[in-house]
């Protein structure tokens, strides 16, 4: 039961979202972020971003974009409807809601790194007060928000479900693709309590067409790793169809394109070089983690973790095989790859098993060199550094390299200019359908 002051307290909030006064507080302003602060801005809202790159606040302030699929003129009209970027987290104290849409990465050892995630909440909690929500987007095992959020917020004398409100509503961006948007992406939400999940209906209510309700945050922690955990197995197990299928001849892409007919049973998944972004490469890890903790072996997911991890070395191997077949090896080679992004038509580079392909083949002795035209030059990285810019693609540039390895399938490639001019082609994408000297899939 919820008593009169939480009731007045939670009625309070709830109507700010009802009609449009509440102020909007996200955190954390990269790919998930962003999309969001532009949907309540349209909607009438007031945002405040944080965020701890001053860069970007500064870039964001003065109306300037610095993702691709987000256009400046864009940012520059949330700006004047009132949005505004800040470094400073006791503007927290400004806003009705919080919503944290910060990196979960995994560590060396392949194990969750909530570093971003904690250290976020404990630079906010000191500015929380009462008649505010909380919500966690950020991809993470159940008992992430009960655990570790609810003590840090209760610590400073605040009371979840009564004083403040914590929800856990996980993002579901797909970045690229023009049929969803985050308006129309049904949004998952579960609450500490009754009172919570009340609050984070109302909350995501304006600006997301579906609000789907779980029963707790743990519901909804877990929901959005087995979205992820669906993708990358089924990715695992048409990697694995892919080595088999290389072995007999086949071609593994005409096949899933023949079984793709089938109006039933049958959901297409596609191979390539390993897997990409910053959810699905990760996501299992977290699950197998927490299940440890139950005593308990995740086989499954785990063997099409592997499977997809090995990928990389086996399109190199592949690339290595082509090149001894043509009497020259992987050491000397002049190496061009094709995309650089995790996904097609995008500029994201999280996780992107082209990067670990590059690091591969530097490492055997080949020079590498790539073309991208969403990475006009390659990225400061945690993990990867190369001092690259992008290659522009002609006849002669092409005929230039021993191998053009396919690595993302961007539609603004040429693939008829490069099948021309390239002396071999290694195709991760299934791209090229018919037969070719030089041209062998991977």
């Amino acid at each position: 039961m919820i008593n009169s002051n939480e009731n007045k307290t939670l009625e309070r909030l709830v109507s700010k979202f009802n009609d449009g006064t509440a102020i909007i507080g996200i955190v954390g302003l990269g790919y998930v972020g962003l999309p969001l602060m532009l949907r309540y801005v349209d909607v009438g809202f007031k945002v405040l971003g944080i965020d701890i790159d001053a860069g970007k606040v500064e870039r964001l302030n003065r109306g300037e974009s610095y993702i691709e699929h987000i256009p400046a003129p864009s940012i520059a009209a949330a700006r004047d409807r009132g949005f505004e970027a800040t470094v400073d987290f006791a503007r927290a104290a400004e806003v009705d809601a919080l919503i944290i849409c910060v990196p979960t990465p995994l560590n060396a050892y392949r194990e969750p790194d909530l570093s971003f995630v904690l250290n976020t909440t404990d630079a906010l909690t000191p500015h929380m007060r009462a008649g505010q929500i909380l919500s966690l987007e950020s991809t993470t095992y159940p008992g992430t928000t009960d655990e570790e959020l609810k003590p840090r917020i209760e610590s400073r004398g605040l009371r979840v479900g009564r004083d403040v409100f914590l929800v856990f509503s996980p993002e579901r961006e797909d970045p690229g693709n023009p049929h969803f948007e985050t308006r129309t992406i049904p949004k998952i939400c579960g609450g500490t309590t009754p009172a919570c999940l009340r609050a984070g209906i109302a909350l995501y209510s304006p600006a997301i067409d579906t609000v789907v309700p779980v029963s707790s945050t743990r519901a909804a922690e877990l929901t959005k790793l087995l979205e992820n955990i669906h993708r990358a197995v089924n990715i695992g197990l048409v990697n694995e169809m892919k080595i088999i299928a290389d072995k007999m001849g086949i071609d593994i892409h005409e096949v899933i394109r023949a079984a793709a007919t089938k109006p039933f049973g049958f959901t297409a998944y596609y191979p390539g070089p390993g897997l990409g972004g910053h959810c699905i490469p990760i996501d299992p890890f977290y699950l197998t983690w927490k299940a440890r903790q139950y005593g308990l072996h995740t086989r499954f997911i785990e063997l099409a973790g592997e499977i997809n991890s090995d990928m990389p070395l086996w399109v190199v191997g592949k690339l290595s095989d082509a090149l001894n077949e043509r009497a020259r090896s992987v050491k000397g080679s002049r190496i061009l790859v094709l995309g650089i992004a995790y996904k097609r038509d995008v500029d994201d580079m999280r996780e992107s098993p082209s990067v670990e392909l590059m690091e591969l083949l530097r490492d055997k002795g080949a020079e590498v060199a790539y073309s991208d035209p969403h990475v006009p030059v390659f990225p400061k990285m945690r993990e990867h550094a190369f001092d690259l810019s992008s290659v522009t693609l002609t006849p002669s540039v092409i005929a230039s390299y021993d191998v053009v390895l396919l690595a993302t399938n961007h539609k603004a490639f040429d693939y008829k200019l490069i099948q021309e001019h390239a002396r071999l082609i290694v195709d991760t994408r299934g791209v090229y359908l018919n037969p070719s000297p030089n041209i062998v899939k991977a």
